[in-house]
């Protein structure tokens, strides 16, 4: 290997370890917006919401980081196989990230209603669980992505059942609040609104978590349907 070539191999690799950096800061601010938010719902807390709102910002300088070193990556170095299908993949991810730090904001805006509304109805629990596994899978998303881990990224999307499930035990709870009690319906459309939100959040997890499954197998497994699965389920 000459020179030039051991030097444009570790300048491409040192621009890829950025790639993957910046994508791990992006997530890790995203993730603590969507901590801040819910937390700002259940303390009642009008500067944790601003704060969120505020903040928002810098996940989408991160985003914009993010393409420029992606697309900087495939112009110039020509990138093949694995490498060729994380960067493409990294601005997808990318993409699924700055709109989890948008849910963020709209779950610190209905904290901020719902301080408004001087509302005594408590987030139920399903609130605070459906929080901690969406930002569960999150982490591990991301973690899968970065490492290639289509094991981990598979579990991803199998945790996502579970927080479908929280959003429509949520909806039912506060369906009865609001058939039994009409002051109760403002209220209850904001918390429906929040764990609409923290479902999309799991969602983009989940499509980071098949990102993460293409990068390592190459397989799309897009809408859980592979083509094993596929067959099965015409034939049934």
């Amino acid at each position: 290997m000459s020179p030039d070539t051991a030097s444009g191999f570790r300048h491409f690799h040192d621009q890829l370890a950025t790639l993957k950096q910046r994508l791990l800061d992006m997530s890790a601010r995203a993730e603590e917006l969507v901590d801040l938010a819910v937390d700002a719902l259940l303390t009642r807390d009008k500067e944790k919401a601003d704060a969120v709102i505020q903040a928002d910002r810098e996940v989408d300088t991160l985003e914009i980081e993010v393409e420029s070193l992606a697309v900087e990556l495939l112009a110039l170095q020509q990138p093949m196989a694995r490498d060729l299908r994380f960067i493409i993949s990294a601005i997808k991810v990318s993409s699924d990230l700055e709109r989890v730090g948008d849910h963020a904001v709209n779950i610190a805006q209905s904290a901020l209603r719902l301080i408004a509304l001087r509302s005594s109805i408590v987030p139920d629990p399903e609130i605070e669980d459906m929080a901690r596994r969406a930002r569960r899978m999150l982490s591990d998303a991301l973690d899968a992505f970065i490492r290639g881990d289509g094991a981990l990224g598979r579990e991803v999307c199998r945790a996502d059942d579970a927080v479908d499930a929280l959003h429509n035990s949520l909806f039912r709870i506060l369906l009865t609040h609001m058939m039994a009690d009409a002051r109760t319906i403002n209220p209850s459309l904001e918390l429906l609104l929040v764990s609409r939100n923290l479902e999309r959040v799991a969602d983009l997890a989940t499509n980071i978590g098949e990102g993460a499954v293409y990068l390592a197998e190459g397989k799309q497994i897009k809408h859980r349907v592979e083509m094993g699965d596929r067959a099965t389920a015409e034939t049934s």
